[in-house]
């Protein structure tokens, strides 16, 4: 499985999750919880406590990197995202389908997902610095060949955002899963190829104000 890093950005620092900052993430989410309806996020320490456990528990298990999100500027804790759904297709293929452990010490494919701000840090370069961060570790040191990024179809400001990145829409999945509001969700599905990646990081580069090396 992958180790584990800390990403550090101009205005964002993704560091190791874990039960440390559990209180500050609560001190991040109650901000303005009327944020959140389309993101599933934990209100209150017991929930935020059971929340980084279960990602800890993915984490040991090479099947996610979970972060807590710094922002710099403020030197607070905002938020959290991480890598997930980590595959790995190094070695035979298994057999029966689906029953392969991790093979390999980085995954071929990833997701990025469970991403929930602060009210304080939506609307600024937190997310897309934090995204920019972890595509460059999954394309340039993982050397996927995929990234997976996914929202309730509703939700037109995660994906304007996610959009933005000049990720590809693959499709929509009805009746995806259960949403955050408790209504059955369709989630819109899109993806970053290792091929579409220097155009993608040219773009970001443009919009985080960086300049490429020559």
């Amino acid at each position: 499985m992958p180790a584990f890093v800390t990403l550090s950005g101009r205005s964002v620092r993704l560091e190791p999750l874990s039960l440390a900052v559990v209180d500050d993430l609560v001190t991040a989410a109650s901000e303005d919880r009327s944020t959140y309806t389309f993101t599933r996020v934990p209100a209150g320490r017991e929930e935020m406590t059971s929340y980084v456990e279960a990602a800890l528990a993915e984490q040991a298990k090479g099947r996610a990197m979970p972060f807590a999100i710094r922002w710099l500027h403020t030197d607070r804790i905002v938020g959290a995202t991480r890598l997930l759904h980590l595959e790995y297709w190094q070695g035979p293929l298994p057999w029966p389908p689906g029953a392969g452990g991790v093979v390999g010490e980085v995954p071929s494919v990833a997701d990025i997902g469970y991403t929930w701000l602060a009210a304080s840090a939506q609307g600024t370069s937190v997310n897309r610095e934090s995204k920019y961060l972890m595509l460059s570790l999954a394309f340039e040191t993982w050397q996927v060949h995929r990234i997976t990024l996914k929202a309730d179809v509703r939700n037109v400001r995660s994906r304007a955002a996610i959009e933005a990145l000049g990720a590809h829409l693959d499709g929509v999945r009805r009746a995806d899963s259960r949403g955050a509001d408790d209504t059955v969700r369709d989630t819109a599905y899109y993806s970053i190829l290792d091929t579409e990646w220097p155009q993608v990081r040219e773009r970001m580069h443009a919009r985080l104000g960086l300049v490429e090396a020559a």
